[in-house]
């Protein structure tokens, strides 16, 4: 059984990095260093906002920051700016392969927005759908309704990477991208070849 490693607060050379995309220059009365680590508690651990431990700010204030930087763009571009430092380490700064898919994920019961059921896997709720290189770094993501179709929503995931990704020349996907999927990428990403394989992730 694969264990994941325990949730580890920020280290001085992560900060270091990672403060250079947020706005630190205004005073606060809260750290912003408080803020990114209380943020990365909830995603790491998936607990609810209301159950962030006192150790961290107020959890109406880490919401408030969280709100705030996915509206404005913030945590896409402290993604992508981790993502290029990560393979710049290793390789290109941008990839040139990457894999697209979708899982459908239940919702509590009193959850009614964007939700629907997946026909195929019997599941009430939302998908999450990723594209991810050859490293396993996410380059997009967009969650929406289970009952919506995965060649159809695609669009929506690479959409996003359009002028930003020069080097993508060719994305792996399953059967269910075939039809949609595969003529959008045809009319709208020219050079770029979609591959169907049973196992793209």
């Amino acid at each position: 059984m694969l264990m994941e490693s325990p949730y580890k607060r920020l280290t001085d050379s992560q900060w270091r990095f990672i403060k250079e995309i947020l706005p630190v220059q205004r005073k606060r009365k809260h750290a912003l260093r408080e803020i990114v680590d209380a943020i990365r508690w909830i995603l790491r651990l998936g607990s609810q906002w209301r159950n962030l431990p006192d150790s961290f700010p107020k959890w109406q204030l880490v919401y408030y920051y969280f709100r705030h930087w996915k509206a404005d763009g913030t945590l896409e571009r402290l993604n992508w700016q981790l993502n290029i430092k990560e393979r710049t380490a290793e390789k290109e700064d941008t990839p040139s392969l990457l894999s697209i898919d979708s899982q459908s994920v239940k919702v509590a019961a009193f959850i009614q927005q964007d939700t629907g059921v997946d026909g195929n896997k019997k599941i009430n709720g939302r998908k999450r759908h990723v594209i991810i290189d050859t490293l396993g770094l996410i380059w997009g993501v967009v969650v929406h309704a289970a009952n919506l179709a995965d060649g159809t929503m695609a669009q929506r995931v690479v959409d996003l990477l359009l002028g930003y990704l020069d080097r993508m020349k060719k994305i792996l996907a399953d059967e269910a991208y075939e039809k949609v999927f595969r003529e959008w990428v045809t009319q709208n990403m020219l050079g770029v070849e979609l591959e169907i394989t049973a196992n793209p992730l």
